[in-house]
């Protein structure tokens, strides 16, 4: 579609003040990335090459901060509860995953990646299983457009499914943590949801984001890699970090919470950024069999998650 402003400064001047009004909290992370994405359909995004780094440190920096509304002894027992969930959930999701892209015929390399981040922590996974497996750009970029695109369903999505079913803040936080991809959009849906679902959400997401290690490991065997580096999140020992200086440093409540606010107002704007990253072209580029292959896993999580939580 034409841009509907050709000015590029009037275009850097809106996204700017798009900018100021997603940490304003005055929009909800849904909004966010309903608005980027529409914004830079419509008028193009003045700063697309900066915009994964942005989003990368964004999201690091607004995790770590909500890490000073914590209290490890809670985040410990959250831990623990979503440890054998996560478990069950990211094998069982591997497995599912290798026999749908076998019945699809779908490309190994792709199927795995779209297997791995529906499994762990989508793009994430997907970075750091595309090395050691030697996935082709390709592979890569089909794995994202899905991932992606459920993503963006699932923060809008689950926020509503969670009300209609009327489940506690403790049990969205952990439903979302299990079933939904990238951490951006796990935070942004129990963000969206509330404080205790968002304290439950972030902790055993994060949690389950340190499997990248061993499933990246598993992958070297199965596509039989070498001399391939294995890409650890760093940023998840800050978080932690965060939240035992939290618990045992004498810390201004006024500040904490004063971080804890900063935080969420960059994880607004984090979805602001990844809404204006998304595009018709790479939704497009994914094709249908790896589409109902990521829909699919994702649907299949989804329920089975939920029954356990629900049964719990």
């Amino acid at each position: 579609m034409k841009k509907i402003i050709q000015n590029q400064f009037l275009v850097k001047l809106l996204f700017a003040l798009l900018i100021i009004i997603s940490l304003s909290g005055l929009i909800s992370s849904p909004t966010a990335l309903i608005g980027g994405f529409l914004f830079a359909h419509f008028f193009g995004h003045p700063f697309l090459y900066l915009n994964g780094k942005a989003v990368s440190w964004l999201l690091k920096i607004a995790v770590v901060g909500l890490g000073f509304g914590m209290n490890l002894t809670e985040t410990v027992a959250a831990g623990k509860e979503g440890f054998i969930l996560t478990v069950f959930s990211i094998f069982t999701t591997l497995i599912v995953g290798y026999g749908l892209g076998r019945i699809l015929k779908t490309n190994r390399k792709t199927s795995h990646l779209i297997s791995s981040g529906t499994a762990i922590c989508g793009g994430s996974a997907i970075a750091a299983v595309a090395p050691v497996i030697r996935a082709t750009e390709k592979d890569i970029s089909i794995a994202l457009g899905v991932i992606f695109l459920l993503n963006s369903i699932a923060l809008i999505l689950f926020p509503l499914l969670g009300s209609l079913l009327e489940l506690t803040q403790h049990q969205f936080g952990l439903w979302s943590a299990i079933a939904i991809h990238d951490t951006s959009s796990v935070v942004g849906a129990a963000h969206a949801y509330g404080d205790e679902a968002l304290q439950v959400a972030t902790t055993v997401k994060l949690a389950r984001a340190l499997w990248i290690i061993p499933i990246s490991i598993l992958s070297v065997f199965l596509f039989k890699g070498k001399g391939k580096s294995v890409s650890i999140p760093y940023f998840i020992f800050l978080f932690i970090l965060a939240i035992v200086l939290n618990t045992y440093l004498p810390i201004p409540a006024m500040v904490t919470s004063g971080i804890t606010q900063v935080s969420k107002s960059l994880l607004v704007l984090t979805l602001f950024l990844i809404g204006a990253g998304l595009s018709i072209d790479k939704i497009k580029s994914a094709g249908w069999k790896p589409m109902i292959l990521g829909t699919s896993l994702w649907i299949f999580i989804s329920i089975t998650s939920l029954l356990a939580i629900l049964a719990w």
